[in-house]
């Protein structure tokens, strides 16, 4: 199967996770893209949806799925988003598109988070796709100063602003043995908005795209 099949595959099944007359979060991304495709086949059945970024807000009304303001609404039963890279314990990079601030919100609010990935996702230590940081223009120096004494190389993301007009930093090079602890050291540098390490509140179920089909998995303790 090729991987925009198996893209496809993961996005079907995360459809049996969806809850009926209910508001379903929505992350971004290529996968994302085939679950709001899948999506449309279902939206007599949801109140609506709330997403994660622009262009998943546009693709979702593009196929008259309502797009609700997530300070509308009172209850998100299950998000779902993909990841760029998951280990076993569900924690995850994210923001390789850019919108790692709202899918960090719509996590937090959602009482289930379903993560839809390939298998290519799965790996045993993060940090091989460098992680984004969401970065207010004014701290860019000073947030690249701070990403180096913690062992990485930041490069700025060129030509991008995201959804809420800040900078994107990649740090290249972290080996994240240890991703919550990480993810709060990076909450502290001032002008970081936040980074795409979802650790404290990570997945609460994998699907992940197979040759042989979709395998489910349950975070393991750390």
């Amino acid at each position: 199967m090729t991987q925009d099949e198996l893209k496809q595959l993961v996005a079907r099944e995360a459809l049996k996770h969806v809850v009926e007359d209910a508001v379903v979060g929505v992350g971004s991304g290529s996968t994302v893209n085939f679950f709001i495709d899948a999506l449309a086949g279902i939206k007599g059945r949801i109140e609506g949806t709330v997403a994660a970024s622009e262009t998943s807000a546009a693709r979702l009304k593009k196929h008259g799925i309502r797009v609700f303001d997530l300070n509308s609404v009172d209850e998100l039963p299950v998000y779902v988003d993909g990841a760029d890279e998951v280990n076993e314990h569900l924690y995850m990079v994210k923001g390789g598109g850019g919108a790692l601030t709202r899918e960090k919100i719509i996590a937090a609010v959602a009482k289930r988070f379903v993560c839809i990935c390939d298998a290519s996702k799965l790996v045993g230590v993060l940090g091989k796709f460098p992680l984004p940081v969401e970065v207010i223009p004014m701290a860019r120096g000073h947030v690249g100063r701070e990403l180096r004494k913690l062992g990485g190389h930041p490069e700025l993301r060129e030509g991008f602003k995201t959804d809420n007009g800040n900078l994107v930093i990649d740090c290249h090079g972290l080996v994240i043995t240890d991703p919550p602890r990480l993810e709060a050291d990076l909450n502290n540098i001032a002008g970081a908005v936040t980074n795409g390490l979802f650790a404290r509140r990570p997945a609460d179920l994998l699907l992940l795209g197979e040759a042989g089909g979709v395998r489910a998995l349950s975070a393991r303790k750390a």
